[in-house]
């Protein structure tokens, strides 16, 4: 824990888990500025409301913020959430108590964006194993000026599909199109068409069927929780590959480890699992052809920064009576509690 006072007009501010955050690279000192700063790295439940008491606001990446801490944290106007999602916290609650919930919606579309293709273009292209396979000597001992360990794939000419066709969704599309690929998206509201090439509606059933590669760019609510389960997953054509850089919650993750068992789809390749970190009997630790990264798409560098002075500006628009990137509570300066 660390701890810096400054004569900011928010009295403490609490952050409960801020090691992923700032590793050591990323400071708080746009946050401190404004307050008593209290920095823990990692919160336990149990610990929630013993360390934020007395705060007047609290950050919060992925520790639980329920009803019952709300209800012990007298003293609280405003938690400011590190993250886009803000399922972390009882906003029903929030809003009963008057408690100002804030975002930061749109820091790490980029990043997100990118890590997209690194899974897809590690899967396609083997990348690692065959740089892997060069440090052991495999080139140096071949009779040929090349070899490969597979088949790779070409991107051009295939169709990509993507559920949920938001901010990440619509960048993924673009890059996608990049690479001479078809598009086909998903999305409820259908508000955002993309404007660039090879760009078509379609429904979520259409995408499984006839998408080479399908991505998932949607929130996890209660209607699509594990939507993607046996009988979607059956729909994909041969030699298609699965990418969720979204929630793991919006898998049936034993059902996609029987899919990939059984070839089809071909592969898949997540950033995001339903319980992280992940039990070390989780099904798709041990699948075939499946390709995890630990939830770390959103953290390069200039995503974390941009989190942090979103995340200050969040904090100080409050303090000023015109909170922005409201979750729940005013939409504009309707409310200088924070003043």
């Amino acid at each position: 824990m660390s701890e810096a006072k400054h004569n900011g007009r928010a009295g403490k501010i609490v952050v409960l888990d801020g090691a992923t955050l700032d590793p050591g690279d990323n400071p708080w000192t746009d946050v401190a500025a404004l307050g008593t700063l209290v920095v823990h790295e990692r919160t336990s439940p149990e610990a929630v409301v013993e360390r934020a008491r007395g705060a007047a606001i609290i950050l919060t990446n992925k520790t639980l913020i329920t009803a019952d801490a709300l209800n012990a944290l007298p003293e609280l106007r405003m938690i400011a959430v590190l993250a886009t999602g803000t399922n972390v916290v009882d906003l029903e609650a929030a809003a009963a108590r008057g408690i100002v919930v804030c975002n930061v919606p749109e820091y790490s579309t980029e990043s997100v964006a990118q890590h997209v293709f690194a899974l897809l273009l590690e899967v396609t292209n083997a990348v690692g194993a065959h740089a892997m396979a060069v440090a052991e000597g495999a080139w140096s001992r071949s009779a040929d000026f090349s070899f490969w360990l597979r088949t790779t794939t070409e991107l051009a000419g295939k169709t990509f599909g993507i559920v949920g066709h938001g901010r990440i969704g619509c960048r993924v599309g673009e890059i996608a199109s990049a690479f001479g690929m078809r598009i086909l998206a998903h999305s409820p509201s259908r508000s955002r068409p993309g404007s660039y090439r090879g760009f078509a509606w379609a429904s979520v059933e259409q995408i499984f069927e006839q998408a080479d590669i399908v991505s998932l760019h949607c929130p996890l609510t209660d209607d699509n929780e594990r939507f993607v389960d046996a009988s979607l997953l059956r729909r994909m054509r041969s030699g298609s590959i699965l990418i969720n850089t979204a929630r793991g919650g919006l898998i049936d993750e034993a059902a996609l480890a029987r899919a990939l068992a059984s070839g089809r789809p071909a592969a898949a390749a997540l950033d995001v699992l339903s319980a992280e970190p992940p039990p070390s009997d989780h099904p798709l630790l041990s699948a075939p052809a499946c390709w995890i990264t630990p939830h770390m798409a959103w953290s390069t560098l200039a995503a974390r920064q941009r989190l942090m002075r979103e995340t200050a500006q969040n904090v100080r628009a409050f303090l000023d009576g015109t909170p922005r990137n409201v979750v729940v509570g005013p939409a504009r300066g309707n409310d200088r509690r924070g003043s």
